[in-house]
């Protein structure tokens, strides 16, 4: 079980001053405390039923009946909400404070106890993969109740060919505790703890990223030579993770005969490989239409000739700063959600009022923002680091989206709520979709008007073209470990042969701006994640469309796509709206949104 990667935050700041009393979680939902009876029960319980469940299961899958395979899958699935409970209760306290040793002895004890109660279930995917086609799917027709799980079987099944021995797979599961976890760990640990020297104050990670949008250039440059500097100071570190990340990686990936180093990450979303690159390549294409336009508009607006790293976020000259206070950002976030369907805002409420959300900028606590499940018979908790700027309304529509999608998907049960990377960003990025519409909607002037289409300009081509990029980064990342060591000067041009390309030839690159690739969590946490975000930008954009046009009974339509979770391949997903991802056409539908927002950016210039 592991937490959520946290989506970045492109901006933030050191103060909670002028947002309201921000939220706390409340994790009492999942224990009462590190030392309740409860989690030590929970401990034991998780114990005694790995123990069980293998000597009742193990080399006997394939004479069970189709009423005893149930009874078996469902166990293993009360073992996983048993085990995902405690882990998702450890890492929730660990992400509040990643400095507390005693948070992270907590979390590192359960992941360890964890590991070694679970081992023994090793064998249940390894035998279950070897069932005969025939038999299972005779099972499968002889009870319905079964035939619900017939989707995480398929995904299952699909990793038939990349399974090593039961002996190689419970190695690798015992082992892996010590090996890419430890290394995350170490990641999180030292990003959490860099600290920023900008003008004579300290500042964390978050809150020097965030003078990156500020008005002030000077201030701005100072915060990305004070970034430069750190991370040049922490490259070998940093080096060091990637190297062994990725090598591990190529071990592992060679052993289970992957044929690429994305793969895996393909099979574990559920998506073919040309749909995968059919997004790249529509994507890239469209980079001087997009990212390259729109840059050169910005330029002129800001009065440069040239723009510098530390101008790629900085806000319009026109732009009126202030801060949006909490209740504020809550209420415009609810009333978009309540304008599109009043049950969207009914599953919203709850995060607000109960202690489901962690907003304050805390020292120690990670940076970004997230949404986690935890389990399907609880309940998602949702964590940002909340500043008042406009962006960070938008990331609470964001997150809360992942939390209505989560809270629907439950209903599936565990096996089947978990959504593919590719289809879990479609709600939160249609919740910023609806936002935005509804600012844009309100907007009294044209300067007003001009400022918001900038600014979700801004995020898309962040969220598409920039995650894009950072996919083709790690492609090339992979690609050169596969023959050999890589010095930090390797990752350093890795890292810049990919940033002109995308940001456009209007951009100069400081020094030091080539290590900007060492703070990037996903890279470390989730190799290929990235472009789930422009897969569910493309796939939202495509959606807002046909919700824009009238289609008959959306709402309806859209609230049984989110509570399939799992449960339904995209194709199947999206049919009732007329779209198909497979369609390398489909994806220039998408990216047109942008482009139609940049044209009417470029006629307002008239």
């Amino acid at each position: 079980m592991t937490l959520p990667l946290p989506r970045p935050v492109f901006d933030a700041n050191a103060s909670g001053k002028g947002f309201g009393k921000l939220p706390e979680w409340d994790l009492t939902d999942l224990y009462p405390a590190p030392d309740a009876p409860e989690v030590q029960r929970d401990m034991d319980w998780l114990h005694d039923t790995c123990a069980a469940f293998a000597e009742r299961y193990q080399g006997k899958l394939a004479t069970l009946d189709a009423a005893g395979l149930l009874d078996c899958v469902r166990l293993y699935e009360e073992i996983d909400i048993t085990a995902g409970r405690l882990m998702s209760y450890a890492g929730l306290r660990y992400y509040q404070n990643t400095m507390d040793s005693e948070r992270a002895k907590f979390m590192a004890d359960a992941q360890d106890r964890i590991t070694t109660f679970t081992t023994p279930l090793v064998f249940f995917t390894l035998e279950f993969n070897r069932l005969e086609d025939a038999h299972l799917d005779a099972l499968l027709a002889a009870d319905a109740d079964l035939a619900r799980y017939a989707p995480i079987f398929a995904r299952m099944r699909a990793m038939r060919p990349h399974q090593l021995s039961d002996e190689l797979e419970t190695f690798l599961h015992d082992q892996s505790t010590v090996g890419a976890a430890a290394w995350n760990r170490l990641f999180d640990e030292t990003t959490a703890g860099m600290t920023f020297e900008v003008d004579g104050e300290e500042l964390n990670l978050e809150a020097t990223l965030n003078l990156l949008t500020d008005a002030d250039r000077a201030r701005r440059e100072a915060a990305a030579r004070a970034l430069a500097a750190v991370f040049d100071k922490n490259v070998k570190l940093f080096a060091r993770i990637h190297n062994t990340l990725a090598k591990e990686k190529e071990v592992e990936d060679r052993w289970r005969k992957m044929p690429s180093p994305q793969a895996a990450r393909h099979l574990s979303n559920h998506v073919e490989p040309e749909v995968v690159e059919a997004l790249r390549d529509a994507v890239v294409a469209a980079y001087p239409k997009l990212s390259h336009r729109y840059y050169r508009l910005k330029a002129k607006w800001l009065g440069l000739d040239r723009l510098q790293v530390w101008d790629r976020n900085a806000p319009l000259p026109t732009e009126t700063p202030r801060v949006i206070d909490w209740d504020e950002a809550c209420t415009t976030v609810r009333e978009a959600y309540a304008a599109f369907d009043p049950r969207m805002a009914d599953l919203a409420q709850p995060f607000f009022d109960k202690g489901w959300i962690d907003a304050g900028v805390k020292p120690g606590k990670a940076p970004g923002a997230f949404a986690h499940p935890t389990v399907s018979t609880v309940h998602p908790y949702v964590m940002l680091n909340y500043l008042g700027k406009p962006r960070d309304v938008m990331t609470l529509a964001h997150e809360l989206g992942h939390g209505v999608h989560q809270r629907l998907a439950a209903g599936q049960g565990e096996l089947l709520s978990a959504t593919p990377l590719t289809l879990a960003e479609t709600a939160s990025v249609f919740g910023e979709m609806l936002t935005f519409r509804k600012l844009l909607d309100g907007a009294r002037t044209k300067e007003e008007r001009k400022t918001l289409l900038a600014g979700k300009v801004e995020d898309m081509i962040n969220t598409v073209v920039r995650q894009i990029a950072f996919y083709d980064f790690e492609c090339k990342l992979h690609a050169a470990r596969a023959e050999g060591e890589l010095t930090p000067d390797d990752i350093n041009a890795l890292w810049m042969s990919v940033q002109a390309e995308s940001l456009g030839d209007v951009f100069d690159f400081m020094d030091g701006y080539e290590t900007f690739w060492s703070y990037v969590p996903h890279f470390v946490h989730s190799p290929f994640y990235v472009y789930a975000y422009a897969f569910g930008d493309g796939l939202v954009n495509a959606l807002y469309a046909v919700y824009a046009e009238g289609g008959a009974d959306f709402q309806d339509k859209y609230f049984e796509m989110l509570k399939a979770g799992g449960s339904k391949h995209h194709k199947e997903l999206l049919a009732p709206f007329g779209l198909d991802a497979s369609d390398p056409a489909f994806w220039d539908k998408g990216l047109a949104m942008i482009a139609g927002f940049i044209d009417e950016l470029e006629a307002m210039e008239d």
